[in-house]
């Protein structure tokens, strides 16, 4: 289960996710009609500034298997951020 640990001056809160979120977040980030919308969604904004660019594929295979590669490595600390006004963000497996 992945944790998100938020502190800041007047509140602290966990949001847990569970890895089968992540694989059902993988899925649709990854499905080929979701993709197809996105470029379709963001050409006419790349048209106005000039900018050639597609959204690639993006196999969804692989990304399964680094999620199943992080469930071997729980306590894992993947993000630990702290901003000058004391808000701190942590993410662990």
């Amino acid at each position: 289960m992945l944790h998100v640990n938020v502190k800041t001056k007047g509140a602290k809160f966990t949001i847990p996710v569970p890895y089968i979120l992540l694989n059902i977040g993988v899925s649709i980030l990854t499905s080929r009609l979701l993709i197809r919308h996105a470029n379709k969604w963001s050409k006419p904004h790349l048209d106005m500034k000039n900018i050639s660019f597609t959204i690639p594929s993006i196999d969804k295979i692989e990304l399964k298997r680094i999620i199943k590669e992080l469930k071997k490595h729980k306590g894992l600390e993947l993000v630990n951020v702290k901003a000058q006004d004391g808000t701190e963000v942590i993410v662990r497996l």
